[in-house]
């Protein structure tokens, strides 16, 4: 099947997806407002890479975060958090002289002019991670190994990290990167998109927005985008409500082939999946939650339009909840809607609830 990782000798108790990069305490407010005017905040947590992680957990895969936090209260609240979700922490390393990054935001969509993030994160425990604290060598046997551009951003040291990790090397896992374009985080070099251009040629599985590539790269449309990233066995392009594209096959995508990480790439091809119409409560966190959706149903080496369906239904009960992690719908009930006739898909609605056992999916 395309783009399905290979299993190794010990899968049985290894994690099926290691998961590495920066979790913070996420303050998250309690009325919609600038944050100037918010007048009190609750607590979470929030990480690209540990959101994934804990989705995937809660669907049942293994899974394993690999980090560094503070040896502070916040780190403690973190790792304990993460845990509770069914995530393995042991390779999350206690830093005793820097802190665990923190961050407040506005309740609006990140894509929005109103949108604001206080990030608390610079000297962070994160930050120092580095080939020399987190050496390849030490993280756990796994099937996919998932990362982010914004862990490129955080630091040099995270940059050759990442630089090391999607390096060609005998008995690669298969190398997801969500390129996570974060302009605020790259204020102070231009070379943002020359870096996540080169760390997502480098990878495997890319999932990349079509907002991003135009703001990163100055690329628009799913197939432009698949000229300027040519090497990954598959590329996911989401597009927002018009749904997602994904191109299957290394290099030429009507050429089949093997990527370095010994991924069978199949025949290639084109597939684009609507999106679903959801109720949306907050629009945070839908592109983890999708990435989750994807990697769970890739490895159960699903078709590549289930893979995209379940991204899909992943990122719709994190959309109908207000916080960036929710528990997803039971496997059954995604696959019974994963596998609708384009019709019955297209007239799905989903709103608050719809994840329940006992509650009525809606159509139209």
């Amino acid at each position: 099947m395309s783009g399905t990782p290979a299993r190794t000798a010990d899968a049985a108790t290894a994690a099926e997806v290691v998961c590495l990069g920066e979790s913070m305490v996420t303050f998250l407010p309690s009325q919609p407002g600038r944050l100037a005017d918010v007048p009190s905040f609750g607590r979470g947590i929030g990480g690209a890479e540990s959101n994934v992680a804990c989705a995937l957990a809660a669907a049942g895969h293994r899974t394993a975060w690999v980090s560094r936090v503070g040896a502070d209260g916040f780190g403690d609240h973190l790792v304990e958090a993460i845990a509770g979700y069914g995530v393995d922490t042991s390779g999350v390393r206690r830093d005793p002289s820097r802190p665990t990054g923190i961050y407040f935001r506005t309740a609006t969509d990140r894509a929005t002019d109103v949108h604001e993030v206080a990030y608390y994160r610079a000297g962070s425990a994160a930050s120092a991670m580095s080939p020399r604290n987190i050496p390849y060598v030490t993280l756990p046997t796994t099937r996919v190994l998932h990362l982010s551009g914004i862990t490129a951003a955080l630091s040099a040291d995270c940059l050759a990290l990442l630089h090391d990790l999607t390096g060609p090397r005998p008995g690669r896992p298969l190398i997801s990167f969500d390129v996570n374009h974060r302009p605020g985080l790259w204020r102070d070099t231009d070379a943002s998109p020359e870096v996540l251009l080169d760390l997502a040629r480098r990878s495997d599985l890319v999932f990349v927005g079509e907002d991003e590539a135009a703001e990163a790269w100055g690329v628009t449309g799913a197939e432009a985008i698949r000229a300027a990233l040519p090497e990954p066995a598959t590329l996911v392009v989401k597009r927002g409500a018009e749904g997602a594209t994904v191109f299957s096959g290394t290099g030429d995508v009507s050429a089949g082939g093997v990527s370095e990480a010994g991924v069978d790439s199949g025949a290639g091809g084109v597939t684009t999946v609507p999106a679903l119409r959801v109720d949306v409560v907050a629009p945070v966190g839908a592109g983890d939650a999708f990435a989750a959706g994807f990697l769970s149903a890739t490895l159960r080496d699903l078709p590549v339009r289930d893979r995209v369906r379940h991204g899909h239904l992943m990122a719709a009960a994190v959309l109908t909840v207000p916080g960036d992690l929710t528990a997803p719908p039971a496997r059954a009930h995604a696959d019974s809607l994963a596998a609708l006739d384009d019709e019955a898909w297209g007239r799905l609605r989903l709103g608050p609830g719809w994840t329940g056992d006992d509650q009525e999916v809606r159509t139209t």
